[in-house]
């Protein structure tokens, strides 16, 4: 007889990537409807809760031996659900470090180390290709891309401590690296004057749950001056890859930031 979890409820949706990727799928029982990846999971399984809100009792109706939060944003959620009775682990991923130990923790959670293992190594061998890649760039043309990553546009919010971490493994400068750092948003809030101060080479907007608008962005007073602005090198990259604690920010927002800054 097993000891370990075999019904998991996932409240977001980097935790439900990793068990599909795992091939443990079978063992959850409900989803966050913010999930959007794998596109089959929305699908297959029962969404029981939002992000920061919804009701407890269908968590509990689903009987889950285990639930897995995000950070203190999920804080409440996670203390009503210990005080039900159920047991929680909340991940309170920020590094592309931390992406990979979350990899790793849940593959132990549910016996599945050594394909964890596996995964984890495929991620960093991309890392590092993407890494060479971007130091050849740098040794060709002599400077590292200056960039703004917006996360949202009111207020202005720039990009959270992962990001900013793969605009530097892809050869970029986040100009606003250190306040990425703070896991707190209110901490990650640039004045447009600061933008403007910074003078970033390209912009990428990943505006969590909409689309980017580079037309609204140049409107802004002032913008005009900065050579993103300018030269109309804005870009986009998908709230649900890049912003998303999960495999996906390196399987597919780290070639495509290598894509932007190779234009």
């Amino acid at each position: 007889m097993t000891r370990l979890p075999q019904r998991i409820v996932c409240l977001t949706t980097e935790t439900v990537e990793v068990l599909y990727a795992l091939g443990e799928q079978d063992r959850i029982v409900g989803i966050s409807g913010y999930t959007v990846r794998p596109p089959e999971a929305r699908k297959e399984k029962p969404k029981v809760f939002a992000f920061t809100s919804g009701d407890i009792d269908k968590i509990l109706a689903t009987q889950p031996d285990l639930v897995l939060t995000f950070s203190d944003l999920q804080s409440e959620i996670s203390r009503d659900l210990i005080k039900a009775g159920v047991p929680v682990y909340a991940f309170n991923t920020r590094s592309v470090e931390d992406i990979l130990g979350m990899i790793e923790t849940l593959g132990r959670l549910v016996g599945a180390e050594a394909k964890a293992l596996e995964i984890v190594a495929g991620l960093e061998a991309q890392i590092a290709q993407a890494r060479a890649i971007a130091a050849e760039r740098v040794a060709r043309t002599g400077k590292k891309p200056r960039v703004y990553f917006e996360e949202w546009d009111e207020p202005l919010i720039s990009g959270i401590r992962w990001a900013s971490e793969l605009i530097e493994i892809a050869g970029g400068e986040d100009i606003f690296a250190e306040q990425a750092r703070s896991p707190l948003a209110k901490d990650r809030r640039p004045t447009p004057e600061a933008v403007i101060a910074g003078a970033p080479d390209i912009i990428i907007g990943s505006w969590c749950g909409k689309h980017f608008r580079p037309e609204r962005v140049a409107a802004r007073p002032g913008w005009e001056a900065i050579p993103a602005v300018n030269r109309k090198n804005m870009h986009e990259i998908k709230s649900a890859i890049i912003l998303t604690p999960g495999p996906v920010a390196i399987s597919e927002g780290l070639p495509q930031l290598l894509a932007i800054f190779d234009l």
